[in-house]
């Protein structure tokens, strides 16, 4: 351990040649960008609350009680008591959805963002305050306490029955809208140790991470416990164990190339595939089928005499078409592209293609 620390010292010079000597041959990347620290995450909060100052856009309180029962429930703490009976037409108040995201190390008197929702039938959110409301975490602790202006980023104005709407009303943010009132213990490994969770599970991305390590802070400092988690000997010194991870985060990694995937998107028609696609010679025929059916009136004008419907089918020249051999991805595009496929239909093709084994990809369907 004291030779791997000793090691550490000098690692800045290490990181800096290992940089210089990797940086001409191909692209890496950082320890930081394939791998998270175990244990250091967010930590996701909710709550429950009232906007108000809205002009005339709020809940209609008879179709949203419990907007109407929250404002009696806040009055009542602020010593105003009205029977759980009244009716009150309100237009100035939403209910909304309040949420956030507790950052690891996050400090009692921190400021972080919120973001707030309507969660009833108000028509905007805009120009309005967000009451004092507590956030809470899983365990239904309250962890921040929230409260500001909302800052919304549409627009719209309705007249005469019609309404014009920029973008969207119904969802603001607060920018340091919520101060964090309980802190959340994030520890920095269990003794000796601390681990890094890779962002994929990669073998071969693992193992070249593990060697850089070792590279540059001595032999045995890492070790892969699988496909995705490594085990790191840190010192247990906290200030050294800082100042360790800070430069393990920039060493530099070179990936090993991914497997060949495609994936689709069929309620959009996207196609996107990395560059490890490649096809083999193979035949598509591909053809286009429209069915045209008109409703047209008999002659004489009899409007109430059946209407007589003509149908008509118009099939396309569905002519066999040669694709060639890929063997990088420009030649893959080109070949897709001689087919004149719409996006539509290039997700059959490329399903037909994978099923005749002439795709050499894994297809994803998302």
């Amino acid at each position: 351990m004291r030779k791997n620390i000793a090691k550490f010292a000098s690692s800045l010079v290490v990181l800096v040649c290992a940089s210089l000597l990797t940086g001409g041959v191909c692209a890496t990347e950082r320890l930081k960008d394939l791998a998270t620290v175990q244990g250091v995450r967010n930590n996701q909060l909710v709550g429950y609350g009232l906007v108000v100052g809205l002009d005339g856009t709020g809940d209609q309180t008879t179709q949203t009680p419990f907007t109407t029962q929250s404002i009696i429930n806040m009055l009542a703490q602020l010593g105003t008591t009205l029977p759980t009976t009244q009716s009150m037409q309100l237009k100035n108040v939403a209910a909304v959805m309040v949420t956030a995201n507790l950052p690891p190390f996050a400090r009692i008197g921190q400021q972080i963002d919120v973001t707030v929702s309507s969660m009833g039938n108000a028509k905007s959110l805009r120009g309005g305050t967000l009451i004092m409301t507590p956030l809470k975490g899983a365990d239904g602790q309250v962890y921040a306490q929230s409260q500001g202006n909302l800052m919304v980023g549409g627009a719209g104005a309705q007249a005469g029955g019609s309404r014009t709407v920029v973008n969207h009303l119904l969802a603001g943010r607060i920018v340091a809208g919520a101060t964090v009132e309980r802190e959340v213990p994030t520890a920095l490994g269990t003794g000796p140790y601390i681990h890094y969770e890779m962002v994929s599970t990669d073998f071969g991305t693992t193992q070249r991470a593990v060697d850089a390590i070792n590279r540059a802070m001595g032999q045995g400092t890492a070790q892969a416990l699988d496909g995705r988690v490594i085990r790191v000997n840190a010192p247990e010194d906290a200030d050294m164990r800082v100042a360790f991870m800070g430069h393990l985060e920039d060493l530099q990694i070179q990936p090993s190339r991914t497997m060949a995937k495609v994936i689709v998107n069929p309620r959009t028609g996207s196609v996107v595939m990395n560059q490890m696609v490649t096809i083999e010679s193979c035949a598509v025929a591909h053809g286009a089928l429209s069915v045209t059916i008109n409703s047209d009136p008999p002659a004489g004008g009899d409007a109430a005499a059946t209407r007589q419907a003509g149908i008509s089918i118009d099939q396309g020249s569905g002519t066999l078409m040669a694709v060639k051999a890929g063997a990088n991805l420009s030649d893959v595009i080109k070949a897709i592209n001689a087919l004149g496929a719409n996006p539509q239909d290039l997700l059959s093709i490329l399903q037909a293609m994978k099923a005749a084994g002439a795709l050499r990809a894994d297809l994803e369907i998302i």
